[in-house]
C-alpha cells in the first residue's frame, strides 16, 4: 500500500525557496560534478536529538537501491512494486509537499539478487535517462514519462550480463549520453542523447562492465572521459572514444561501484580488495592527458560503495562496514586522522561539513572534518523503509532526501 505523510509548518520555507529555481535545472549522480559535492547554503550546523524535521515521506517504491534526481523542483525515483513481473517504475513528486504527480512503467529492471533498479535516473532538458539492472538505457519525456527512444546493451551493442545488475547512473555531456555496456567491441560508448544513435564506440580492452559510474572533466583544455569495467580504469577522449591510457584495478567480485573523482590533475579511484592492484589510489594525468601514473596506493582501505570526498589536498572516506572514518593527505596517502564514532558508509558534502549514511547501523550523522580533527556533531537512525542503506542520500534546495528501500524522506536542513 501506498503511504504519503507530510507535516505542513515546514512548507511555506519551500515554496519561496522553489520559485527561485531554474526553469531548466539538471541533475547528475552525486551532484552536479559526481564528486559527492553539494552547492548548498545556510544549512542546519546541528540537528535536534531525533534528527532534522522530518518535511514529508512516501512509502510505496518497492525494491531498489538508486539514489533519488532533483530537478525543477520535483524529485525522480525508481523502483520495482510488483516483483511477479519486476517491472520497473518511475515516481515523480513534488519536492514542496512530497505529492505524488505521475508515476510510469518503463520497462523490466532487475529481479534477482538484491531486486530492484540500481541506477540513479539522469535529468537533463527536457529528458529523464534510466538505465535499467537488465542493461537497457531508457530517454524518457521529462513531462509525462513516455518513452522517446531506447537502447539494449545485450541486443544492440554485444553485452554480456553481469552478477548484480547494471548499475550505473549514465552521464550526460553535451549532446552525448556516457554509457558502459561492457561489450567486447561497444565497450564503452556515446550515444545521441536525443536519438539514441550511437557517436562513438571504444572496444576498451573486452571486459565486463561493473558497478561504477562514468566521470568526464576538462584537464589542461583537453575533454575527457573516465569508466571502470570489471579490472579496468579507463581514460577517453570525451570527443572521439579514443582510450588514452588503461590500469588494472582488481576486486574480488568485479564490484568497482565507486564513481571515480578527479581533482587538479589528480584521479581518485578506490575499490574493497587488499590485493596489490585494488585499495584507494591516486593518479596523476599528464599535462596532455594521454598518460597516467599512480603517485600512492593503499590496499588496507576497504570502501565498496560510499564514495570519497577530495577537496583541499585531503580526502575524507570510511572503511567498508566499519566504524572507521579517516582523513587523508592526497600527498603521500598518509592517514592524518581516524574517527572510529559512526559507522562506514556513503559520504558527502555541502556548506562546510559532511553527511554520513551508515549501511550497518542506518544512521545519517552529521560531521565536521579537516586535517586537525573529526568531529561527530549530531546524528539519527533512519525511521522507514528496508533492507540494504545504499541509496546515495541527496542534497537539494536546503532538503535532505533519504531513499531507504521501500521508502523516500524528505528533511529540512535549512537554519530559518
Amino acid at each position: 500500500m501506498k503511504k504519503l505523510t507530510f507535516i505542513l509548518p515546514a512548507l511555506l520555507f519551500i515554496v519561496v525557496s522553489c520559485s527561485v529555481q531554474p526553469e531548466n535545472e539538471s541533475s547528475q549522480w552525486r551532484g552536479p560534478n559526481r564528486n559527492g559535492i553539494y552547492n548548498e547554503s545556510n544549512l542546519l550546523k546541528e540537528w535536534p536529538e531525533n534528527g532534522p524535521e522530518l518535511l514529508w515521506s512516501f512509502e510505496g517504491l518497492g525494491y531498489g537501491h538508486g539514489s533519488v534526481a532533483v530537478a525543477n523542483g520535483r524529485v525522480y525515483v525508481t523502483g520495482i512494486a510488483d516483483t511477479l513481473n519486476s517491472q520497473g517504475t518511475l515516481f515523480v513528486f513534488n519536492q514542496e509537499n512530497g505529492s505524488l504527480l505521475w508515476e510510469k512503467v518503463y520497462g523490466p529492471d532487475w529481479g534477482v539478487n538484491f531486486h530492484g533498479p540500481r541506477s540513479t535516473p539522469t535529468i537533463s532538458g527536457d529528458y529523464i535517462y534510466i538505465e535499467s539492472g537488465i542493461g537497457k538505457v531508457y530517454c524518457l519525456d521529462k513531462t509525462n514519462g513516455n518513452e522517446i527512444w531506447s537502447v539494449d546493451f545485450k541486443k544492440d551493442l554485444g553485452a554480456d550480463t553481469i552478477q548484480f545488475g547494471f548499475s550505473e547512473s549514465v552521464l550526460v555531456d553535451g549532446d552525448n549520453l556516457i554509457c558502459v555496456p561492457g561489450g567486447k567491441e561497444n565497450n564503452v560508448v556515446a550515444l545521441n542523447r536525443y536519438t539514441g544513435n550511437l557517436v562513438w564506440s571504444s572496444p576498451g580492452v573486452g571486459e565486463i562492465a561493473t558497478y561504477s559510474s562514468p566521470m568526464n572533466f576538462i584537464h589542461n583544455g583537453q575533454k575527457m572521459v573516465v569508466a571502470m569495467t570489471s579490472g579496468s580504469v579507463m581514460g577517453f577522449d570525451a570527443n572521439t572514444g579514443e582510450m588514452f591510457w588503461r590500469v588494472h584495478q582488481f576486486q574480488d567480485n568485479k564490484i568497482h561501484a565507486n564513481t571515480p573523482v578527479y581533482k587538479d590533475g589528480k584521479l581518485l579511484v578506490c575499490s574493497a580488495s587488499r590485493r596489490d592492484s585494488s585499495g584507494l589510489v591516486l593518479f596523476q594525468l599528464s599535462d596532455d592527458g594521454r598518460e597516467v601514473q599512480v603517485l600512492w596506493r593503499d590496499n588496507r582501505i576497504l570502501n565498496l560503495m560510499g564514495g570519497q570526498i577530495f577537496m583541499d589536498g585531503y580526502i575524507y572516506t570510511s572503511n567498508y562496514q566499519k566504524k572507521d572514518w579517516r582523513v587523508i593527505d592526497a600527498a603521500n596517502g598518509e592517514m592524518i586522522l581516524q574517527n572510529k564514532d559512526f559507522g562506514g558508509g556513503i559520504v558527502i558534502y555541502s556548506d562546510g561539513l559532511f553527511y554520513a549514511y551508515s549501511e550497518r547501523e542506518g544512521e545519517i550523522a552529521l560531521f565536521e572534518a579537516s586535517p586537525e580533527n573529526i568531529r561527530l556533531i549530531s546524528k539519527f537512525e533512519i525511521p522507514l523503509g528496508d533492507k540494504e542503506h545504499w541509496a546515495h542520500q541527496v542534497i537539494n534546495n536546503g532538503i535532505l532526501l533519504v531513499r531507504h528501500g521501500n521508502a523516500l524522506m524528505a528533511y529540512n536542513l535549512r537554519e530559518s
